[in-house]
């Protein structure tokens, strides 16, 4: 949209080569100027700019969120719009030949710079392509967005040779794919596939079976994923909520109301495993030579020689170590508030050992193809581990586990409650959060070198 002044104390309001007038009241005072317009002349919902420049990717890329910009000459009606988020979309508004009516259809996201080069949305000359041909349609009386929405109604009408692996695609292409984030939607799009497809994707959407939901279930809960079980009846059923007409039964229903009502858990259970000093020195003794990576031994040693979580340690990059000074500038939280981990000697040790490892300046502990270690993959390979009777003969534990072992062992030698929370990265509650604002850095490095040192102790004991 875009507005000229007129000698005649008129307004023309242009959508892609249409005028509309709107009178405007002479002003009265010099104050009163027309160019103090309400803003939803010029958008709505967003702050847009007045300049008749044509679009760049540079100005694309300096776009902040909530703004828009508008392409000039043979581009008018094409806009980008930057949401909340900071994602940048194309927008082409009309004045549709149908109805009169202004519409507004997205062309898609603004691709930008990608680091690994991956195509994932538009660039600016294939907007502008895209919007000529759209143009074009438009001036041929093709109302765009009716005929988008008949499109989407005749998709979501099921046919008879509607495959679950045909309708989980659908479903990820017009329900998760820019809707979430890349990493929620690629998680979805792992477990649907993973699960889903693996085992029913040859099956014929209008035929599949609540006992074969069940069973799909039930095979994911055997193996000890209880959490994926959820996870994947969930995103299934929206998919067939999505693909089956009004009328039609989504198997997916009765099963949840069945594992409902025979009280099956699909969510994570509290955990209650902490590993004593007994099982800790078996554990210390066992993890170097176990077939967990190195990456992943070096995850989960750190994290018991500094009791944080075990995401927290994967996302560790040597940018946020001052190793001189023993501290790790831990930025991103689960509270979302940056703190700083106080580092003993043993963990210090052990970071200057993994700079042979991995590449300085990325992350600290990598695969072997470079890539950083991912926490799912610890419990992955854990369970695989345990399949093959390869794991340590203790009770069952988890990465998780260390980190409770961390905070009841802290205890058991005498460390304040306070100090012990702030190891962990705790929030306090209550009135104690408004007015006792301490971070306990000193003390939290001084208790988890006296952990660090009771751990070197029991590897002793052990040993000796």
């Amino acid at each position: 949209m875009h507005i000229t002044s007129l000698p005649t104390q008129k307004c023309a309001l242009e959508f892609s080569g249409c005028y509309t007038l709107l009178h405007i009241k002479k002003p009265q005072h010099p104050s009163e100027s027309t160019e103090a317009l309400p803003q939803r002349y010029w958008g709505i919902g967003m702050e847009q700019s007045k300049s008749n420049k044509p679009l760049s990717a540079a100005s694309i890329n300096s776009l902040k969120p909530g703004n828009s910009l508008l392409d000039a000459g043979e581009y008018r009606g094409l806009r980008v719009e930057c949401g909340l988020s900071g994602a940048k979309t194309f927008v082409y508004r009309y004045r549709s030949p149908v109805s009169n009516k202004v519409k507004r259809l997205k062309l898609g996201r603004y691709r930008g710079t990608n680091l690994t080069g991956e195509s994932l949305g538009l660039s600016l000359a294939e907007a502008r392509v895209e919007f000529q041909n759209l143009k074009a349609q438009r001036d041929a009386g093709v109302c765009l967005v009716e005929r988008k929405r008949a499109q989407v109604a005749e998709e979501k009408s099921i046919k008879p040779e509607l495959t679950i692996e045909l309708m989980v695609t659908n479903y990820l292409s017009n329900c998760i794919d820019g809707k979430r984030t890349n990493k929620a939607a690629t998680e979805c799009r792992r477990t649907l596939y993973g699960d889903a497809v693996k085992v029913l994707g040859r099956r014929l959407a209008t035929e599949v079976t609540t006992q074969e939901v069940l069973d799909m279930i039930e095979a994911i809960i055997n193996r000890g994923a209880n959490v994926q079980a959820g996870n994947v009846l969930r995103e299934l059923s929206a998919a067939f909520d999505y693909s089956l007409p009004m009328d039609a039964l989504n198997p997916c229903d009765k099963a949840k109301r069945m594992l409902k009502r025979k009280r099956v858990r699909l969510n994570s259970k509290r955990g209650t495993r902490v590993l004593n000093d007994g099982e800790l020195a078996t554990f210390l003794k066992w993890l170097p030579g176990s077939r967990f990576t190195v990456g992943q031994k070096g995850v989960m040693h750190l994290t018991l020689l500094t009791g944080c979580r075990s995401g927290e340690v994967c996302s560790l990059k040597w940018k946020d170590l001052d190793l001189e000074a023993g501290i790790w500038r831990l930025n991103e939280t689960k509270t979302g508030v940056p703190r700083e981990v106080q580092l003993s000697n043993q963990a210090v040790t052990l970071l200057l050992a993994q700079q042979r490892l991995s590449a300085f300046g990325g992350h600290v502990f990598l695969n072997i193809n470079g890539s950083k270690v991912k926490q799912k993959t610890i419990s992955e390979t854990a369970w695989r581990l345990r399949s093959k009777n390869q794991m340590l003969d203790i009770d069952d534990w988890t990465a998780h586990d260390l980190r409770r072992s961390v905070r009841t062992g802290l205890a058991r030698l005498g460390c304040p409650s306070d100090v012990a929370e702030a190891v962990l990265g705790h929030s306090p509650k209550g009135i104690e959060a408004v007015y006792n604002l301490h971070g306990y850095e000193k003390e939290c490095g001084l208790w988890l070198q006296t952990w660090c040192n009771h751990i070197d102790a029991l590897q002793g004991v052990l040993t000796s």
